[in-house]
């Protein structure tokens, strides 16, 4: 009896533990708040929490950016032109691409309790519109501190 109250108390805590779960739409789009995007573009969850990758526009994916992924933490791998919600587990600061329109400045950053890892993702490089967007992206992250 005592191992079945153990079961049931174990469920009972990841039924909790699930139905406090937030979800966040990110929408994948040719035209936003800039053109080729994700909206929103940042991000801020706790851990359990999921992102939803909606392709409202076709031709998009999403990958996680070396160097921008917490150390230990599953990378962001989103096929092209399809949904899919990941779950974020471990603390820290995401950064992602699409693939075809990096280029074109199409990032957005995802913010799992905190940015602990930050100082090691802003130490990757990009250039023209990516790197535009990314001061953009960090100076949101950088507005948010300490609140």
């Amino acid at each position: 009896m005592l191992k079945f109250a153990g079961g049931a108390f174990a469920l009972f805590m990841a039924t909790a533990l699930s139905a406090t779960a937030a979800t966040v739409d990110v929408q994948m789009l040719n035209h936003g708040t800039h053109r080729y995007s994700f909206e929103p573009a940042v991000v801020y969850i706790h851990s359990g929490d999921s992102v939803h990758f909606v392709p409202t526009d076709k031709g998009h994916n999403v990958q996680s950016i070396p160097g921008m992924t917490p150390d230990g933490a599953e990378p962001i791998n989103v096929p092209f032109s399809q949904e899919k919600t990941v779950q974020f587990t471990k603390s820290g600061l995401y950064g992602y691409k699409c693939l075809p329109h990096v280029s074109m400045g199409m990032v957005g950053l995802i913010v799992v309790d905190n940015a602990n890892n930050e100082a090691q993702a802003r130490k990757v490089t990009f250039y023209g519109k990516a790197k535009q967007r990314f001061d953009e992206l960090f100076q949101d992250v950088d507005s948010k501190k300490g609140k």
